[in-house]
Protein backbone atom coordinates (compact mmCIF):
# COMPACT_ATOMS: atom_id res chain seq x y z
CA UNK A 1 0.00 0.00 0.00
CA UNK A 2 1.18 3.39 -0.77
CA UNK A 3 2.19 6.04 2.37
CA UNK A 4 -0.45 8.01 3.68
CA UNK A 5 1.80 10.63 2.35
CA UNK A 6 1.53 12.96 -1.14
CA UNK A 7 5.11 11.71 -1.51
CA UNK A 8 6.68 8.18 -1.11
CA UNK A 9 10.32 6.93 -1.72
CA UNK A 10 8.64 3.39 -2.50
CA UNK A 11 7.10 2.97 -5.73
CA UNK A 12 3.18 3.69 -6.01
CA UNK A 13 0.97 0.90 -5.36
CA UNK A 14 -2.51 2.90 -5.30
CA UNK A 15 -3.72 6.33 -6.30
CA UNK A 16 -6.08 8.62 -4.64
CA UNK A 17 -8.63 10.08 -6.75
CA UNK A 18 -9.41 13.80 -5.58
CA UNK A 19 -12.79 14.63 -7.45
CA UNK A 20 -12.96 18.57 -7.75
CA UNK A 21 -10.12 19.49 -5.65
CA UNK A 22 -11.28 23.12 -5.58
CA UNK A 23 -14.67 22.44 -4.47
CA UNK A 24 -15.54 19.48 -2.91
CA UNK A 25 -18.18 20.46 -1.21
CA UNK A 26 -19.84 20.18 -4.70
CA UNK A 27 -19.54 15.97 -4.21
CA UNK A 28 -22.41 15.99 -2.01
CA UNK A 29 -24.67 17.89 -4.25
CA UNK A 30 -23.61 16.07 -7.23
CA UNK A 31 -24.61 12.66 -5.91
CA UNK A 32 -27.84 12.54 -6.14
CA UNK A 33 -28.95 13.81 -9.93
CA UNK A 34 -25.53 11.45 -10.80
CA UNK A 35 -27.32 8.70 -8.96
CA UNK A 36 -30.40 8.92 -10.79
CA UNK A 37 -29.14 9.38 -14.14
CA UNK A 38 -27.11 6.39 -13.49
CA UNK A 39 -30.16 4.51 -12.83
CA UNK A 40 -32.30 6.00 -15.87
CA UNK A 41 -29.25 5.29 -18.23
CA UNK A 42 -28.84 1.23 -17.11
CA UNK A 43 -32.43 0.99 -17.20
CA UNK A 44 -32.78 2.21 -20.33
CA UNK A 45 -30.43 0.52 -21.93
CA UNK A 46 -31.51 -2.74 -20.26
CA UNK A 47 -34.87 -2.61 -21.21
CA UNK A 48 -33.72 -1.52 -25.02
CA UNK A 49 -31.69 -5.09 -25.30
CA UNK A 50 -34.25 -7.10 -22.97
CA UNK A 51 -36.85 -5.41 -25.87
CA UNK A 52 -34.71 -6.10 -28.68
CA UNK A 53 -33.91 -9.69 -27.33
CA UNK A 54 -37.93 -10.73 -26.83
CA UNK A 55 -39.37 -9.36 -29.67
CA UNK A 56 -38.67 -11.29 -32.91
CA UNK A 57 -39.53 -8.16 -35.44
CA UNK A 58 -36.66 -6.55 -34.14
CA UNK A 59 -34.13 -9.38 -34.84
CA UNK A 60 -32.38 -8.11 -37.77
CA UNK A 61 -29.26 -5.85 -38.36
CA UNK A 62 -30.03 -2.36 -37.62
CA UNK A 63 -31.38 -3.13 -33.80
CA UNK A 64 -28.39 -5.74 -33.44
CA UNK A 65 -26.19 -2.51 -33.76
CA UNK A 66 -28.35 -0.42 -31.50
CA UNK A 67 -27.90 -3.65 -28.95
CA UNK A 68 -24.25 -3.34 -29.39
CA UNK A 69 -23.93 0.39 -28.77
CA UNK A 70 -26.88 0.01 -25.79
CA UNK A 71 -24.12 -2.66 -24.85
CA UNK A 72 -20.68 -0.35 -24.86
CA UNK A 73 -22.32 2.45 -22.88
CA UNK A 74 -23.76 -0.37 -20.27
CA UNK A 75 -19.99 -1.19 -19.45
CA UNK A 76 -18.68 1.89 -19.80
CA UNK A 77 -21.32 3.64 -17.45
CA UNK A 78 -20.46 0.34 -14.96
CA UNK A 79 -16.40 0.59 -15.45
CA UNK A 80 -16.31 5.16 -14.30
CA UNK A 81 -19.75 5.72 -12.40
CA UNK A 82 -19.69 3.20 -9.39
CA UNK A 83 -16.30 4.79 -8.30
CA UNK A 84 -17.45 7.90 -8.76
CA UNK A 85 -20.31 7.27 -6.80
CA UNK A 86 -17.96 5.76 -4.02
CA UNK A 87 -15.83 8.53 -3.59
CA UNK A 88 -18.63 10.88 -3.39
CA UNK A 89 -21.09 8.67 -0.55
CA UNK A 90 -18.28 7.07 1.04
CA UNK A 91 -15.16 9.74 1.09
CA UNK A 92 -13.64 5.84 -0.77
CA UNK A 93 -10.96 7.54 -2.86
CA UNK A 94 -8.21 4.85 -2.95
CA UNK A 95 -8.13 2.81 -5.98
CA UNK A 96 -5.59 0.13 -6.56
CA UNK A 97 -2.71 0.65 -9.28
CA UNK A 98 -4.56 -2.29 -11.45
CA UNK A 99 -7.64 -1.22 -11.30
CA UNK A 100 -6.58 2.54 -12.01
CA UNK A 101 -5.01 0.89 -15.71
CA UNK A 102 -8.02 -1.28 -16.14
CA UNK A 103 -10.77 1.75 -16.07
CA UNK A 104 -8.26 3.70 -18.42
CA UNK A 105 -8.20 0.94 -20.92
CA UNK A 106 -12.00 0.66 -20.94
CA UNK A 107 -12.77 4.19 -21.19
CA UNK A 108 -10.16 4.80 -23.96
CA UNK A 109 -11.09 1.52 -25.86
CA UNK A 110 -15.06 1.59 -25.09
CA UNK A 111 -14.77 5.52 -26.58
CA UNK A 112 -13.55 4.48 -29.96
CA UNK A 113 -15.48 1.01 -29.96
CA UNK A 114 -18.68 3.90 -29.76
CA UNK A 115 -17.07 5.69 -32.53
CA UNK A 116 -16.69 2.51 -34.63
CA UNK A 117 -20.01 1.21 -34.32
CA UNK A 118 -21.80 4.28 -35.45
CA UNK A 119 -19.57 4.11 -38.54
CA UNK A 120 -21.22 0.93 -39.33
CA UNK A 121 -24.45 2.25 -38.29
CA UNK A 122 -24.49 5.21 -41.11
CA UNK A 123 -22.96 2.27 -43.56
CA UNK A 124 -25.94 0.18 -43.19
CA UNK A 125 -28.51 3.53 -43.44
CA UNK A 126 -26.31 4.25 -46.72
CA UNK A 127 -26.86 0.53 -47.86
CA UNK A 128 -30.63 0.73 -46.93
CA UNK A 129 -31.24 3.70 -49.06
CA UNK A 130 -28.72 3.75 -51.50
CA UNK A 131 -28.74 0.46 -52.65
CA UNK A 132 -31.87 -0.98 -51.05
CA UNK A 133 -31.89 -4.38 -53.18
CA UNK A 134 -29.00 -4.97 -52.78
CA UNK A 135 -29.52 -4.33 -48.42
CA UNK A 136 -30.93 -8.14 -47.68
CA UNK A 137 -27.38 -9.33 -49.24
CA UNK A 138 -24.75 -7.19 -48.08
CA UNK A 139 -26.27 -6.07 -44.32
CA UNK A 140 -27.03 -10.03 -42.67
CA UNK A 141 -26.88 -11.33 -39.42
CA UNK A 142 -23.18 -12.60 -40.44
CA UNK A 143 -22.33 -8.85 -41.73
CA UNK A 144 -23.28 -7.41 -37.99
CA UNK A 145 -21.37 -10.34 -36.28
CA UNK A 146 -18.23 -9.51 -38.54
CA UNK A 147 -18.39 -5.64 -37.70
CA UNK A 148 -18.61 -6.15 -33.73
CA UNK A 149 -15.79 -8.25 -34.30
CA UNK A 150 -14.31 -5.66 -35.86
CA UNK A 151 -15.23 -2.98 -33.45
CA UNK A 152 -13.41 -4.98 -30.86
CA UNK A 153 -10.78 -5.70 -32.45
CA UNK A 154 -9.66 -2.66 -33.68
CA UNK A 155 -10.06 -0.36 -31.24
CA UNK A 156 -9.18 -2.92 -28.15
CA UNK A 157 -6.00 -3.88 -29.82
CA UNK A 158 -4.93 -0.10 -30.86
CA UNK A 159 -6.59 1.59 -27.61
CA UNK A 160 -4.27 -0.71 -25.32
CA UNK A 161 -0.84 0.52 -25.11
CA UNK A 162 -2.23 3.48 -23.81
CA UNK A 163 -3.27 2.07 -20.26
CA UNK A 164 0.53 -0.42 -20.56
CA UNK A 165 2.80 2.44 -21.19
CA UNK A 166 1.01 4.31 -18.23
CA UNK A 167 1.32 1.33 -15.90
CA UNK A 168 5.18 1.00 -17.25
CA UNK A 169 5.87 4.29 -16.05
CA UNK A 170 8.05 4.61 -12.47
CA UNK A 171 5.56 6.52 -9.83
CA UNK A 172 7.60 6.89 -7.20
CA UNK A 173 6.40 10.55 -6.43
CA UNK A 174 2.55 12.10 -5.67
CA UNK A 175 -0.10 9.21 -5.76
CA UNK A 176 -2.84 12.39 -5.97
CA UNK A 177 -4.54 11.81 -9.04
CA UNK A 178 -6.74 15.48 -9.58
CA UNK A 179 -10.01 13.60 -11.12
CA UNK A 180 -12.83 11.37 -10.24
CA UNK A 181 -11.45 9.06 -12.48
CA UNK A 182 -8.40 7.53 -13.96
CA UNK A 183 -7.92 9.20 -17.38
CA UNK A 184 -4.53 8.92 -18.95
CA UNK A 185 -3.28 12.55 -19.04
CA UNK A 186 -4.05 12.87 -15.03
CA UNK A 187 -2.62 9.67 -14.18
CA UNK A 188 0.84 9.61 -16.22
CA UNK A 189 1.98 13.34 -15.34
CA UNK A 190 2.25 11.70 -11.30
CA UNK A 191 4.82 9.69 -13.28
CA UNK A 192 8.82 10.25 -12.97
CA UNK A 193 9.31 9.46 -16.15
CA UNK A 194 9.30 11.12 -19.66
CA UNK A 195 5.44 11.12 -20.83
CA UNK A 196 6.07 12.26 -24.39
CA UNK A 197 6.23 9.38 -26.26
CA UNK A 198 3.11 7.81 -24.39
CA UNK A 199 0.73 11.49 -24.53
CA UNK A 200 1.90 11.36 -28.62
CA UNK A 201 0.99 7.63 -28.66
CA UNK A 202 -2.53 8.73 -27.57
CA UNK A 203 -2.97 11.78 -29.36
CA UNK A 204 -2.08 9.88 -32.64
CA UNK A 205 -4.20 6.92 -31.95
CA UNK A 206 -6.89 8.81 -30.40
CA UNK A 207 -7.54 11.00 -33.36
CA UNK A 208 -6.68 8.16 -36.23
CA UNK A 209 -9.36 6.16 -35.12
CA UNK A 210 -12.39 8.89 -34.35
CA UNK A 211 -10.93 10.72 -37.22
CA UNK A 212 -11.24 8.12 -39.82
CA UNK A 213 -14.96 7.07 -38.31
CA UNK A 214 -15.85 10.59 -38.66
CA UNK A 215 -14.80 11.01 -42.08
CA UNK A 216 -16.81 7.39 -43.33
CA UNK A 217 -19.59 9.07 -41.18
CA UNK A 218 -19.87 12.18 -43.06
CA UNK A 219 -19.06 10.37 -46.45
CA UNK A 220 -21.98 7.93 -45.71
CA UNK A 221 -24.65 10.96 -45.04
CA UNK A 222 -23.51 12.72 -47.62
CA UNK A 223 -24.13 10.18 -50.23
CA UNK A 224 -27.61 9.38 -48.46
CA UNK A 225 -28.22 13.17 -48.74
CA UNK A 226 -27.35 13.08 -52.74
CA UNK A 227 -29.31 10.12 -53.08
CA UNK A 228 -32.45 11.47 -51.19
CA UNK A 229 -32.39 14.63 -53.48
CA UNK A 230 -32.92 12.83 -56.66
CA UNK A 231 -36.44 11.33 -55.41
CA UNK A 232 -39.08 12.88 -57.12
CA UNK A 233 -42.00 11.04 -55.42
CA UNK A 234 -43.71 12.99 -52.66
CA UNK A 235 -42.94 12.40 -49.39
CA UNK A 236 -40.44 9.46 -50.12
CA UNK A 237 -37.93 11.98 -49.17
CA UNK A 238 -38.69 12.45 -46.23
CA UNK A 239 -39.81 8.79 -45.22
CA UNK A 240 -36.04 8.02 -46.30
CA UNK A 241 -34.72 10.45 -44.13
CA UNK A 242 -36.54 9.47 -41.26
CA UNK A 243 -35.18 5.78 -41.27
CA UNK A 244 -31.60 7.39 -40.28
CA UNK A 245 -32.91 10.47 -38.22
CA UNK A 246 -32.26 8.88 -34.69
CA UNK A 247 -29.13 7.23 -35.93
CA UNK A 248 -28.14 11.07 -36.84
CA UNK A 249 -29.08 12.32 -33.98
CA UNK A 250 -27.12 9.82 -31.77
CA UNK A 251 -24.24 11.03 -33.87
CA UNK A 252 -24.67 14.11 -33.61
CA UNK A 253 -24.68 14.65 -30.27
CA UNK A 254 -21.69 12.00 -29.84
CA UNK A 255 -19.55 14.59 -31.80
CA UNK A 256 -20.50 17.18 -29.97
CA UNK A 257 -19.94 15.87 -26.30
CA UNK A 258 -16.30 14.89 -27.58
CA UNK A 259 -15.85 18.07 -29.01
CA UNK A 260 -16.67 20.30 -25.87
CA UNK A 261 -14.58 17.88 -23.83
CA UNK A 262 -11.84 18.88 -26.63
CA UNK A 263 -12.42 22.28 -26.31
CA UNK A 264 -12.80 22.69 -22.10
CA UNK A 265 -9.55 20.61 -22.26
CA UNK A 266 -7.32 22.43 -24.08
CA UNK A 267 -8.80 25.45 -22.65
CA UNK A 268 -7.66 24.20 -19.37
CA UNK A 269 -5.62 26.71 -18.06
CA UNK A 270 -8.72 29.46 -18.72
CA UNK A 271 -11.25 28.04 -17.23
CA UNK A 272 -11.56 26.15 -13.79
CA UNK A 273 -9.77 22.82 -13.73
CA UNK A 274 -12.69 21.46 -12.07
CA UNK A 275 -15.36 22.02 -15.22
CA UNK A 276 -13.60 19.23 -17.52
CA UNK A 277 -13.53 16.86 -14.57
CA UNK A 278 -17.66 17.88 -14.24
CA UNK A 279 -18.25 17.40 -17.98
CA UNK A 280 -16.05 14.07 -18.37
CA UNK A 281 -18.48 12.55 -15.73
CA UNK A 282 -21.56 13.33 -17.40
CA UNK A 283 -19.96 12.58 -20.65
CA UNK A 284 -19.99 9.13 -19.37
CA UNK A 285 -24.02 9.32 -18.34
CA UNK A 286 -25.84 11.86 -20.12
CA UNK A 287 -25.13 10.24 -23.46
CA UNK A 288 -25.54 6.24 -22.10
CA UNK A 289 -29.45 7.73 -20.99
CA UNK A 290 -29.88 9.65 -23.99
CA UNK A 291 -29.11 7.17 -26.52
CA UNK A 292 -31.56 4.46 -25.64
CA UNK A 293 -34.70 7.13 -24.92
CA UNK A 294 -33.99 8.68 -28.43
CA UNK A 295 -33.87 5.13 -30.63
CA UNK A 296 -37.41 4.66 -28.18
CA UNK A 297 -39.24 7.66 -29.55
CA UNK A 298 -37.96 8.57 -32.84
CA UNK A 299 -38.19 4.20 -33.80
CA UNK A 300 -41.27 3.32 -33.92
CA UNK A 301 -40.82 -0.70 -33.93
CA UNK A 302 -38.87 -0.02 -30.73
CA UNK A 303 -41.40 1.58 -29.60
CA UNK A 304 -44.13 -0.80 -30.23
CA UNK A 305 -42.03 -3.27 -28.57
CA UNK A 306 -41.60 -1.54 -25.54
CA UNK A 307 -45.16 -1.19 -24.90
CA UNK A 308 -45.62 -4.86 -25.86
CA UNK A 309 -43.04 -6.02 -23.00
CA UNK A 310 -44.70 -3.54 -20.99
CA UNK A 311 -47.72 -4.63 -21.56
CA UNK A 312 -46.25 -8.71 -20.05
CA UNK A 313 -45.07 -7.16 -17.06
Amino acid sequence: MGLPSNYTTAPVSEFLLICFPNYQSWQHWLSLPLSLLFVLAMGANATLLITIRLEASLHEPMYYLLSLLSLLDMVLCLTVIPKVLAIFWFDNKAISFSDCFFQMFIMNSFLTMESCTFMVMAYDRYVAICHPLRYPSIITDQFVARAAIFVVARNGLLTMPIPILSSRLRYCAENIIKNCICTNLSVSKLSCDDITFNRLYQFVAGWTLLGSDLILIILSYSLILKAVLKIKVEGAAAKALSTCGSHFILILFFSTVLLVLVITNLARERIPPDVPILLNILHHLIRPALNPIVCGVRTKEIKQGIQKLLRRL
